[in-house]
């Protein structure tokens, strides 16, 4: 259990990005150390169960992530270390968590944003329009969002795809949005796997000059494989019936606006992306420049006479998934404490030196069902391993699906647990995971049979 703890605390290594870090303590076998590694466990015990005890997920992840630093830096002090030191593992730790809350919380804002402009509300009539079963829409949308999501981040495809399946959602279609969220969880992460632009773990591998541009597409075969697998189980057991139509309803419309927010979250993905790109700008900036278009496009929506009513963009800032950002809070914080203290280096060569680059990149895609990918790239690139391009495509692949097997284990799912309302859960995700493993073990073989 103590070595299986270790594995699954892998991805708290992440690297300096404004200063030289102190270096860790090294205390990782002190009861001090073992306490807190104990702590982060117990609190991700909290939030596996989250639906049977009721207690959101944030709450004991905060709670551990203050307790595991308080510990840290009385370990710190007893060894020497001084104000400075502590307070600089604590600041680069903030700085990650800003860079995450500032894009999170644009995402949901215009996800917000749409929503209340009737944007997924349209879609969902229109689709209702055309009769689709729901066995179809889990494969439509689906579908949407592997190919969504090799451009756009995994999260924001998976808020967007996942708010047309709620609008669909009624008393007798809970299995099919708890398995139209899986296949979504699932297509989402793989869409993003063979793109460059796909997700943020794409562009550090890109950038950090380990695959060609070029190579990156290589993976789209193995990705398809990954989402495709499981979808085809899950189909039979998504009802093949016709969600029920309303006549007495009145055609669904636009409200104003809607069309500008949509296409103003458009610019800000696509700014998002090139601004990483050519102009070395962290994405969190892009998407805040984002904003500031929503917010001054609100205030003439607030001026306009032909608005319906008073408009404040700041009931859709309020309105975001706050559980899911302070949930990422306590994560960040809890794992920087844990990294502190030593627990990345007891880890590291055992993974690639004992276990050589393919288990460990293999084992790496697995631990990414419980920690979002991000930190696990960010350890990987902070090793220097030294592999081939395939291998190297391999952590990309097995990083970015890997995070598919438990809800908890991408961005997207963690998104997706707070916007399902219940229908979708931590349980009900894993009650899958067997036909979601087979589709990673088939990407796997498939990416070495004809890449490696």
């Amino acid at each position: 259990m103590y070595r299986l703890s270790l594995i699954l605390l892998f991805f708290v290594s992440l690297p300096a990005q404004a200063a030289e870090l102190a270096p860790t303590l090294g205390q990782t076998n002190s009861i001090i150390g073992i306490i807190c590694l104990a702590m982060f466990v117990i609190s991700y015990g909290f939030v596996m169960t989250e639906e049977f005890t009721g207690l959101r997920k944030s709450k004991p992840v905060i709670m551990a992530s203050g307790i595991i630093w308080i510990l840290a830096a009385y370990l710190a002090i007893q060894n020497g270390y001084g104000r400075e030191e502590i307070r600089g593992r604590l600041m680069h730790d903030l700085m990650n968590y800003a860079e995450l809350l500032l894009f999170l919380l644009v995402s949901m804002t215009y996800t917000n944003a749409m929503t209340e402009r009737n944007v997924f509300e349209v879609l969902r009539s229109w689709l209702s329009t055309k009769q689709f079963s729901y066995r179809q829409l889990f494969w439509i949308t689906g579908v949407i969002a592997f190919f969504l999501s090799s451009f756009a981040n995994n999260m924001t495809t998976a808020l967007l795809v996942g708010a047309v399946v709620m609008a669909f959602a009624d008393k007798d279609a809970k299995s099919f949005v708890n398995l139209s969220f899986i296949n979504i969880v699932v297509a989402a992460n793989a869409g993003g796997a063979f793109s460059p632009f796909g997700d943020i773990t794409t562009l550090m591998v890109w950038q950090s000059g380990h695959v060609p541009f070029i190579e990156f597409f290589q993976l789209f075969i193995p990705a398809l494989l990954n989402f495709a697998i499981p979808a085809l189980c899950m189909q039979f057991f998504v009802p093949n019936t016709l969600p029920p139509v309303n006549k007495q309803e009145e055609k669904v419309r636009l409200k104003t606006g809607a069309k500008r927010i949509t296409a103003f979250f458009i610019l800000t993905i696509i700014f998002a992306i090139l601004g990483e790109q050519y102009l070395f700008i962290p994405p969190f900036m892009g998407m805040m420049v984002g904003l500031s278009f929503l917010m001054m496009l609100s205030y003439h929506f607030s001026i306009s006479n032909a608005f319906e009513g008073h408009y404040d963009i700041f009931n859709c800032v309020r309105d975001s998934e706050w559980d899911t950002l302070l949930f990422f809070f306590g994560v960040v914080f809890a794992v920087g404490g844990l990294q502190f203290i030593g627990y990345l280096d007891l880890l590291s060569h055992t993974l690639y030196v004992d276990m050589g680059p393919t288990q460990a990149n293999i084992t790496l895609g697995i631990l990414s069902s419980v920690i979002d990918n991000i930190p696990v790239m960010f350890s990987v690139l902070s090793m220097h391993p030294e592999m081939n391009t395939a291998q190297w495509q391999l952590i990309t692949l097995t990083t970015g699906v890997g995070g598919s097997l438990l809800s908890v284990g991408s961005a997207a799912g963690v998104a997706l647990m707070g916007q399902g309302k219940g229908l979708y859960t931590f349980v009900g995700h894993l009650k899958w995971m067997p036909v979601i493993l087979l589709g990673y073990i088939v990407s796997i073989y498939v990416h070495l049979m004809i890449n490696g």
